[in-house]
């Protein structure tokens, strides 16, 4: 290789070097000149809001309840026997009368039976005594005459003592028999009126031996089986329950009770309608209707009972259901609402944020009323012209600036 051009090499080398060190020092001066990029600011957190809503407002009280049927009759057996047949489907409609259980009626039949045969017997018996004193008086009757007429002829001797004697004596004998005829047919017509006991008793047993149902409803679950033994101590066979209407029991409070009568005593207890809720939250759409209040007030719980009554057709409801009863007790005339998750608890105050004309965050601490539905009434601290934030509350600080878009939840 010749010295030129092994010359040439290194100078390009160099120079490649040097442009490579040149911008390395660029790099390191341009680190530590103490110049930064520029950071862009965050926009404004986007929060939902609602407008503080104004208008009239239903007022409701709501008492936790039970549902139970109108009537509910339990099926008991009420003779010993083993249990033949079930002549009903679980939880199907029955009606006044139609047979449920049979237990053997073979042991009541056989009472019967012998009941009757001993009637029939006692029967027999008194018709023999009526013979009896049918005899004993025509013989006592013909006696009599006989002593009558014995009676003068011995005093004339126109016959002897000892006729007037025999006479009187038949006489007393027949007496006796005719007594003891009707002490027989005494006897017998008790013994009838015994025996007829008797036979409606085996006849009471034998119904017995078919359980019927003893209203129109919906049969419940079966609690004895077909081969059972059972009696008057073998618990409730079954039960029936009216459900249309079906009741629903709820307690009140002993001051709650005072005012409901006051303000629903009189004619505008008619006008008491109640709402039932149903276990998901849903309304039944029959109103319903207040039915009684119990007579005392629970001295443990100083809670009094109350039943409402609340139409059924088709039976949908069941006794067992929970039932929540809710009913209007006033109205709140231009009540202030928001909804209730705008509300924050805090130290047992209760706090809203609002957003003002400017777009920046208000706190503002508010006296809350009762809640209608999801909304909650506030009686003091905030105006109808303000807007509360709804969503979006997290890590916001007084005069912070925030987006905002409607709440789309409820505002009803």
């Amino acid at each position: 290789m010749k010295p030129s051009y092994i010359l040439r090499l290194k100078h390009v080398a160099w120079t490649s070097a040097g442009v490579m060190v040149l911008v390395a020092v660029v790099f390191f001066f341009a680190g530590h000149s103490g110049a930064k990029p520029t950071a862009q600011t965050p926009p404004p957190p986007l929060v939902e809001v609602a407008p503080v809503n104004q208008k009239d407002v239903p007022i409701y009280s709501e008492w936790i309840g039970t549902l139970t049927g109108q009537v509910n009759a339990d099926i008991k057996a009420q003779v010993t026997g083993y249990l033949l047949r079930q002549n009903y489907k679980e939880g199907s409609y029955v009606t006044k009368g139609q047979l449920l259980f049979e237990i053997d009626p073979r042991t009541f039949q056989a009472a019967l039976d012998q009941a009757k045969g001993q009637l029939a017997q006692a029967e027999a018996q008194l018709v023999l005594g009526e013979a009896q004193l049918a005899t004993a008086q025509a013989n006592e009757l013909k006696s009599q005459l006989d002593v009558e007429k014995y009676g003068p002829l011995a005093k004339a001797d126109a016959v002897s003592k000892q006729d007037l004697d025999n006479a009187v004596q038949t006489n007393l004998a027949n007496q006796a028999q005719e007594q003891a005829a009707k002490a027989a047919i005494s006897a017998a017509k008790a013994q009838i009126q015994a025996n007829q006991a008797a036979v409606e008793t085996a006849t009471i047993n034998l119904d017995f031996t078919r359980i019927v149902s003893p209203i129109d409803g919906i049969v419940g679950i079966a609690q004895a089986q077909v081969g059972d033994l059972v009696s008057t101590n073998s618990g409730v066979l079954t039960t029936v329950s009216t459900l249309d209407p079906i009741k629903d029991y709820f307690s009140v409070s002993e001051q709650e009770y005072l005012s409901l009568r006051k303000q629903f005593s009189g004619s505008n207890a008619e006008h008491w309608k109640l709402q039932l809720i149903l276990a998901d939250g849903t309304t039944f759409s029959h109103p319903g209707e207040f039915y009684f209040a119990d007579r005392q007030v629970n001295q443990n719980t100083g809670a009094i009972q109350l039943a409402a009554r609340f139409a059924n057709p088709g039976n949908v409801l069941r006794p067992g259901q929970y039932g929540k009863v809710r009913a209007i007790m006033r109205v709140q005339r231009n009540a202030l609402l928001i909804p209730q998750a705008a509300v924050n608890e805090q130290q047992g105050s209760h706090v809203v944020y609002v957003v003002g004309s400017d777009g920046k965050v208000g706190v503002r601490t508010v006296q809350v009323g009762e809640r209608a539905g999801t909304m909650w009434l506030i009686q003091d601290g905030l105006k109808t012209d303000e807007r509360v934030i709804v969503e979006g509350q997290q890590n916001l600080k007084p005069g912070m600036p925030v987006q905002t878009r409607p709440f789309k939840g409820n505002t009803e």
